[in-house]
């Protein structure tokens, strides 16, 4: 049972029937009491649960990098659960159960400035992925001074490599370090720009790497 503890103008706290009343902070508030769920394990349930979760594996490596990449979408939310939200709705394909994630299609950066152009990746050496673009800071928004945000993610070992702070747009080329231990994996390729004021560019999916 709710108990009003300032007259009727006041606020309460308590139950009445499927409203609970508080005060946080000082602040009175209201809020609907949650709804049961009558089955948690439902078939469009599980297909949720399994969609949140192959994107977080995918999120979880480079939270660092997502912090930087969503910034400009954390409203009224993380830049993670921006980027979950965005990943889960457009970067999954297949059926459940059999889903994976369609790196073409994922953004680890989300933004308005001009994105990279002719992008690719490889690795002529152990311990080392090498990045290259074409300078396009002519065109729209970009800048000679944009640096480049680069990732090498390894989903074999939940594990990645990025800076978010690399070579500028005009350079064309940058080496990631990698460790010994990724020679012969697979590694994602992405990359994406930020200006020298924060604003950062959609990443680019540049395809799959075998490290030396």
């Amino acid at each position: 049972m709710g108990k009003i503890s300032q007259g009727i103008l006041g606020g309460f706290s308590g139950k009445v029937g499927t409203v609970i009343g508080g005060n946080w902070k000082g602040i009175d508030y209201m809020r609907s009491k949650a709804s049961k769920v009558t089955n948690p394990n439902s078939k469009a349930q599980k297909d949720q649960r399994s969609k949140f979760s192959l994107v977080l594996s995918f999120l979880q490596p480079i939270t660092a990098f997502i912090k930087i990449g969503f910034k400009d979408y954390a409203i009224k939310m993380t830049a993670f659960n921006s980027a979950m939200s965005y990943n889960v709705k457009n970067a999954i394909t297949g059926a459940y159960p059999n889903y994976s994630m369609d790196y073409a299609q994922a953004l680890v950066s989300r933004g308005s400035l001009a994105g990279a152009l002719n992008p690719a990746a490889n690795s002529a050496a152990a311990g080392e992925v090498t990045f290259t673009w074409e300078d396009n800071s002519v065109e729209s928004n970009a800048n000679v001074d944009d640096l480049t945000m680069l990732l090498a993610l390894n989903p074999d070992k939940n594990e990645a490599v990025f800076t978010t702070e690399g070579s500028t747009r005009a350079a064309g080329t940058q080496t990631l370090t990698v460790p010994d231990s990724y020679s012969g994996d697979s590694v994602e390729c992405f990359i994406a720009f930020i200006s020298v004021d924060g604003e950062v560019a959609n990443s680019k999916y540049i395809g799959s790497v075998v490290v030396a």
